[in-house]
């Protein structure tokens, strides 16, 4: 059985910085994308970060390009993102998923496979 565990979320003050992990067991993904998603009190989910199997693409919403870095290590099958200069906005559970499915860039949620049960991320002002 697949399962993506996240870990590392918690409550931090605007300006601070976090580190999420995604544990992956059941199979690797060390030949798939692995992302991360968000979904905010009220809105729709969003897509966060992406990166390749072998890690050498990643992709970053609009949003947290500059502040937050999605990176691997396929020898534990994790994946994290390091969030930095956090903000307000960014409060919300933050979700991993892997092996997407879909054409192009990775940018469509629904195009994933398995998912994790989120973390949550609180941004004090």
């Amino acid at each position: 059985q697949v399962q993506l565990v996240e870990s590392g979320g918690g409550l931090v003050q605007a300006g601070g910085s976090l580190r999420l992990s995604c544990v992956a067991s059941g199979r690797t993904f060390s030949n798939d994308y692995m992302g991360w998603l968000r979904q905010a009190p009220g809105k729709e989910r969003e897509f966060v970060a992406a990166i390749s199997g072998g890690g050498d693409r990643t992709y970053h919403a609009d949003s947290v390009k500059g502040r937050f870095t999605i990176s691997r290590d396929n020898n534990k099958n994790t994946v994290y993102l390091q969030m930095n200069s956090l903000k307000p906005e960014d409060t919300a559970d933050y979700y991993c998923m892997a092996d997407y499915r879909g054409v192009g860039v990775p940018y469509r949620l629904r195009d994933y496979v398995y998912w994790g049960q989120g973390t949550q991320v609180t941004v004090d002002s």
